[in-house]
């Protein structure tokens, strides 16, 4: 726990310190997918209220223990077929990143009643193995997913290459920034505020280009 813990203070540290001009800090969200939901429970003593799983499996295994205790962020590739196990224990699906997949959100919302809070996931550095959207594709994907009743788009999400240069991650990171002031412009109804961005390798980096949200595991957990 003690290790836990200088792990969690020493990110918020820099979290503050590379945001400065920002005015707030990225909300914290630690990476569970490798951690006993029992170990999750210790997060709560140490004030992070949002964690974040990759696997719709794994995830629902740990429920029963930490179902009500945090606010569960799904930030993995999505399969169709298991949107319908999540919709119910999730706050957010970081990872839209085709329109099938905003269709079956949508319609398992509306079966259920709610209103899925959605990032857009974009293929900043150009990955071929990555998913995510091109940024020449981004207009023309919030136009069709802002129709769907069913889903909220709340910002974009991006992830780096890890063996990349800091100074393309920062120059990508940034342009990101600028892509979603962009959106908040030409799409002023979509309220499109959050900007999902930074890892354990390179969370710094996206603190300092204006990441509103980081996600952070082996950092804390090492």
């Amino acid at each position: 726990m003690a290790e836990l813990e200088e792990n969690v203070r020493h990110v918020k540290e820099v979290l503050e310190r590379e945001s400065l001009r920002f005015g707030r800090p990225p909300k914290l969200i630690a990476v569970t997918k490798y951690v006993p939901a029992e170990t999750i429970l210790k997060l709560k003593d140490l004030g992070i209220t949002d964690i974040g799983e990759n696997r719709v499996q794994v995830l629902r295994e740990k429920l029963p223990v930490i179902s009500g205790k945090f606010s569960v962020h799904l930030i993995g590739r999505l399969q169709t077929n298991k949107v319908k196990y999540i919709m119910k224990d999730v706050c957010m699906i970081h990872s839209a990143d085709r329109m099938d997949l905003c269709r079956e959100i949508h319609r398992q919302a509306v079966m259920n009643g709610l209103r899925m809070d959605v990032l857009v996931e974009m293929n900043i550095a150009g990955e071929e193995q990555k998913g995510g959207i091109t940024e020449e594709e981004l207009p023309g994907f919030i136009r069709e997913a802002s129709a769907l009743d069913g889903i909220r788009l709340k910002g974009l999400m991006t992830m780096m290459p890890k063996d990349a240069p800091r100074d393309f991650i920062f120059e990508r990171f940034t342009h990101m920034r600028e892509l979603l002031e962009r959106c908040g412009e030409t799409f002023p109804g979509q309220e499109m505020t959050e900007l999902s961005m930074g890892m354990s390798q390179d969370y710094d980096l996206a603190a300092r280009a204006g990441a509103t949200m980081v996600r952070v595991g082996s950092a804390l957990w090492a």
